[in-house]
């Protein structure tokens, strides 16, 4: 991690020598997303999609709501055998995001959310579906291909709380922006 550290001030230093880009006033994206929930026990994968909305309220700050839905198999053992149980997870989170739209190709951001993940039965061992706090902070960048399309790459922290453990997850996603309007 230490070895990517240089790439956040190298990306903005980049970004202010370019021209500025129009800032659009809203912005809608799909994308496939994977998880990696319970880093910090046993850790386990999940894919799926997702959707957002962003308003831009100026060139660099905005609100976005997100919701993004996964599934996978969690290894489970109990009494030296292994099963597989089908689980999904759902996340739904709102809060601010920060742009720097000083270059008129890519656009780098940082966004801190909070909301909900409503997981199925046998997520991490639940015995019931249930909805629970989550707290999403992260960025990625935005690579503009046209006047209203944008390719996204995003990573974010997820923390959760299920069985009155805290879960630290990660969540990765990748996929595309319409831009609408203009501000």
């Amino acid at each position: 991690m230490k070895r990517f550290i240089w790439l956040i001030p190298a990306l903005l230093l980049l970004c202010a020598t370019a021209r500025a880009q129009d800032t659009p006033a809203w912005e809608l994206g799909g994308n496939y997303s994977y998880l990696l929930a319970n880093t910090n026990g046993t850790s386990f994968h999940l894919h799926g999609g997702g959707f957002s909305i962003t308003e831009n309220l100026n060139s660099w700050f905005g609100g976005r709501f997100q919701l993004n839905a996964y599934s996978g198999s969690e290894a489970v053992t109990a009494a030296g055998v292994t099963t597989n149980t089908n689980v999904s997870a759902q996340t739904y989170t709102y809060g601010p995001v920060f742009s720097y739209r000083k270059s008129d190709r890519i656009t780098p951001f940082a966004e801190a959310q909070f909301g909900m993940i409503h997981a199925s039965q046998g997520y991490l061992g639940i015995s019931s579906a249930a909805a629970k706090f989550a707290m999403n902070t992260g960025g990625g960048l935005d690579f503009k291909v046209g006047d209203k399309l944008a390719v996204r790459g995003q990573g974010d922290y997820l923390m959760s709380r299920y069985l009155g453990l805290r879960q630290d997850n990660f969540q990765f996603s990748v996929g595309i922006v319409y831009r609408i309007g203009k501000k």
